[in-house]
């Protein structure tokens, strides 16, 4: 089987029965590159509201380069690795300063951004300018593992670079963008990951290697990632006033410069907490356990106990800010860590 064969097939097939996502309605080089890095570890379905209201809110690369931080990562707030929101901001710091406030129709000079790999930078070139280079993801290196029944490793870096070069060949020329979407389709509605691709539906059936070998299920090779590191954690709802307390992490590390209830190393009892709690110059009067939840980032897995402690002030600590009811809601980011104390939050 030559890969070229896919090509003609995948496309028809992808025009017939493509999903009506959002960023697909118009495929201007802005909105296909927010889509694109929002897309990157997330879910499509997730993704949808997130997309529209980012538009909606930063419609254009000047309004993004210029917003708070705050209004950023509050747009950003649960959607994760917001390292992503960050790097949007400083590519379209620089496309201001260095392209007149556009993407460049160049896959090198969008490559040279900040936040941008290979894959966006194929997908923003071919989808938005009709530049002949691939967009290879996950999904891409799945499908064609399995179209090739290829046992080459997908997490070694020179797997991807190969079948970037594969694709390079067989690219279309009047339709790269099309032809890049229609295999991440297969891959996120067809040739899926985890168990059995839908063999049946599939356009590529009779061209699959991988499927007249029998070895579709069992592709892609890839290496097993090392376990994650386990932490717990003790989170603190501090009440005040109808207002909770904040506190903003650390510019560098994990959930960087964001905004998070505090919290304690480790499994603190109440008189841990309680001595924690008179540090920031509050006074504890009541406190209630909120029981246990668990969170997973990329390497770290938290295993939480959380406390609510109503308290008095005794004394300021610059510490801390106290947030009410709508300001939550609207101006401090708060991490999805932090989402299974929101009911006690809001009673």
């Amino acid at each position: 089987m030559e890969l070229q064969e896919i090509v003609r097939p995948l496309i028809e097939w992808y025009q017939a029965n493509k999903r009506d996502l959002p960023w697909r309605r118009e495929a201007t080089p802005y909105r296909v590159w927010i889509s694109e890095i929002m897309l990157q570890q997330t879910r499509v379905e997730a993704v949808k509201g997130y997309f529209t209201r980012f538009i909606e809110a930063l419609p254009d690369v000047q309004s993004l380069a210029s917003c708070s931080e705050q209004q950023l990562l509050k747009l950003w707030e649960g959607l994760g690795y917001y390292n992503r929101a960050r790097n949007l901001q400083k590519a379209a710091q620089v496309l201001v300063a260095q392209y007149g406030g556009q993407l460049p129709a160049d896959y090198d000079a969008l490559l040279s951004l900040p936040g941008i790999g290979p894959y966006t930078a194929g997908a923003i070139a071919s989808i938005s300018y009709g530049i002949a280079q691939p967009a290879v993801d996950g999904n891409v290196l799945r499908v064609i593992s399995r179209i090739t029944a290829s046992h080459a490793d997908i997490s070694d870096p020179a797997t991807r670079i190969l079948v970037g070069d594969e694709l390079r060949k067989v690219m279309p020329v009047l339709e790269p963008g099309t032809f890049n979407q229609s295999l991440m389709e297969l891959g996120a509605t067809v040739c899926v990951p985890n168990g059995m691709p839908d063999c049946k539906n599939c356009p590529v059936y009779r061209l699959c290697e991988g499927r007249k070998q029998g070895v579709a299920p069992d592709l892609p090779v890839k290496t097993a990632k090392k376990p994650r590191k386990l932490e717990h954690r003790t989170i603190l709802l501090l009440v005040r006033d109808h207002r909770i307390a904040l506190r903003r992490r650390p510019p560098k590390g994990l959930l960087a410069g964001l905004w998070e209830l505090p919290s304690l190393s480790g499994e603190a009892g109440q008189a841990e907490a309680v001595a924690a709690v008179r540090g920031w110059g509050l006074e504890p009067l009541r406190v209630q356990p909120l029981g246990k939840a668990r969170h997973i980032f990329t390497h770290v897995e938290w295993w939480m106990t959380g406390l609510r402690i109503t308290v008095e002030e005794a004394s300021p600590s610059e510490e801390l800010v106290w947030a009410g009811p709508d300001q939550l809601r609207e101006e401090y980011p708060l991490p999805s860590a932090f989402r299974a104390y929101l009911p006690a939050v809001e009673a």
